[in-house]
């Protein structure tokens, strides 16, 4: 196996969990007051990333709507525009987009709640109701 100290990944280096590296992106951009290079991302993510890996990441967050990226010279920019619980709603309605039937999907899922589960959607839903009446 070659080291490789210059941008790539360390050989050490442990795997993430499906969306741990996203997620932990996600949470890096949220820290910035304002946008942000890829390099600074990089750097605060620290662990020996490659900078492609972290393109990589800033553009699938992109497509899903989690983050903003502005033209910069050459280059580019990136702001979070969704938090942790944002991001997870984007994966949820990703999922629940991919199936044929959305009511089975979505009576599975409601009846696995717990009772304490159950009444935070219910209240949520009253109250988006009640905004999308007045």
């Amino acid at each position: 196996m070659t080291d490789r100290s210059e941008g790539g990944a360390e050989p050490s280096a442990r795997r993430r969990g499906q969306g741990e590296l996203e997620s932990q992106v996600l949470a890096v951009l949220r820290e910035a007051s304002e946008p942000v290079p890829v390099a600074w991302v990089r750097e605060r993510l620290g662990g020996g990333l490659a900078y492609t890996t972290v393109i990589t990441i800033l553009t699938r967050l992109r497509a899903k709507g989690a983050v903003e990226r502005e033209r910069a010279g050459r280059s580019f920019r990136w702001t979070a525009v969704a938090d942790e619980a944002g991001l997870a709603a984007l994966r949820m309605r990703k999922v629940l987009d991919a199936e044929a039937d959305r009511q089975a999907v979505l009576t599975s899922f409601v009846t696995g709640l717990s009772p304490n589960e159950e009444r935070l959607l219910r209240e949520l839903l009253s109250k988006a109701a009640e905004e999308e009446e007045g």
